[in-house]
């Protein structure tokens, strides 16, 4: 198959993560992966979060702080071996900022820089997202745009993902191929 492209999505401790970690540890075997992390830290629960994330995943794998470039993160990887970027929400926030914002510069600039580097990469890239478009509306705009991008992003990254899975009460359900 080459080097896959596998888009994972789930709500809020669905297991998505756990499930990402073990395809990427599938990968990996006896050898290295990358972890691309875009949580930061500050908030106590978040904290806590990371630290459970960075505890269960092998202390011989390279993490580097995405920030706001994810393509520059990913292009500062070795080529061959297994990405695991965890994940798309929190750098899409980073990018979005907490009020209502143009999509069009995000979706064309940063995203699209980012989903090219991923596809481009040599070796196998596993991407976490959470998906909020499955709850009620927000009330708030910011909120609202927020939504907006995060589905337009899962639909461009589904449409060039080799696979996407959804995870829900830890269970992957595939819905690409």
């Amino acid at each position: 198959m080459g080097s896959p492209l596998v888009l994972v999505l789930g709500g809020t401790r669905s297991g998505k993560s756990r499930h990402a970690l073990e395809l990427t540890r599938g990968w990996a075997g006896d050898g290295r992966a990358w972890f691309l992390a875009t949580a930061w830290s500050g908030d106590p629960e978040l904290d806590a979060r990371i630290e459970l994330h960075r505890a269960h995943r092998p202390r011989a794998w390279p993490t580097v702080e995405v920030g706001t470039d994810l393509a520059g993160a990913v292009r500062s990887t070795v080529p061959g071996e297994p990405l695991l970027v965890d994940g798309l929400t929190l750098w899409l926030s980073a990018l979005a900022g907490d009020e209502p914002v143009d999509l069009e510069p995000i979706l064309v600039g940063p995203v699209d820089a980012a989903l090219h580097a991923l596809t481009e990469r040599d070796g196998p890239v596993c991407v976490v997202s959470d998906e909020l478009g499955v709850g009620m509306a927000p009330l708030d705009p910011g909120a609202r745009a927020f939504r907006d991008l995060t589905g337009l992003v899962h639909q461009a990254f589904a449409a060039a993902a080799d696979e996407v899975r959804f995870v829900i009460a830890g269970l992957p359900v595939r819905l690409k191929p």
